[in-house]
């Protein structure tokens, strides 16, 4: 099926801005057009965009993203290519939601911290809490605050 670059931008929640942008910088090499030199958007552009957007998405640079849409095009020579650049973002991701998940460990503690300093009425309560008083959950986050800060 064909489908206008309005029709796309509803798709795929790309404005058409964008969908121009990814044509101009060749994300987008089976794009059609017709005789008007209008785009005419088919379901392997549709396919095409999603992965698009999910490499954008997970931090992929658009020079990055035409580096896979190249490789995409060389056909099975450039296999290993994709497995790498899929790979390698798989390990940036792996790091970031490591750094996520003690942000969002800090984030529980201090949510904690305050709402049992609130209910006592006094932040004094937490400052001479010993290391076992501190739910276990809250302690590997306790002991990485204490050792960058004391508040």
């Amino acid at each position: 099926m064909n489908y206008s670059i309005k029709e796309m931008s509803k798709m795929t929640g790309l404005a058409p801005s964008a969908l121009r942008y990814y044509d101009k910088q060749g994300l987008l090499p089976t794009l059609k057009r017709d005789e008007n030199n209008v785009r005419i958007f088919s379901d392997d552009d549709v396919r095409g965009l999603r992965v698009i957007s999910c490499l954008k998405r997970s931090g992929l640079s658009i020079k990055d993203i035409k580096k896979f849409i190249d490789a995409v095009e060389q056909g099975d020579e450039a296999l290993d290519k994709r497995l790498e650049i899929f790979t390698n973002r798989r390990e940036i991701l792996k790091q970031e939601l490591e750094e996520l998940q003690e942000i969002s460990d800090m984030i529980e503690y201090k949510c904690w911290y305050y709402e049992t300093a609130c209910a006592a009425g006094t932040e004094d309560v937490m400052k001479n809490l010993k290391p076992s008083d501190v739910p276990e959950k809250f302690r590997k986050a306790r002991e990485r605050l204490l050792g960058q800060c004391s508040s």
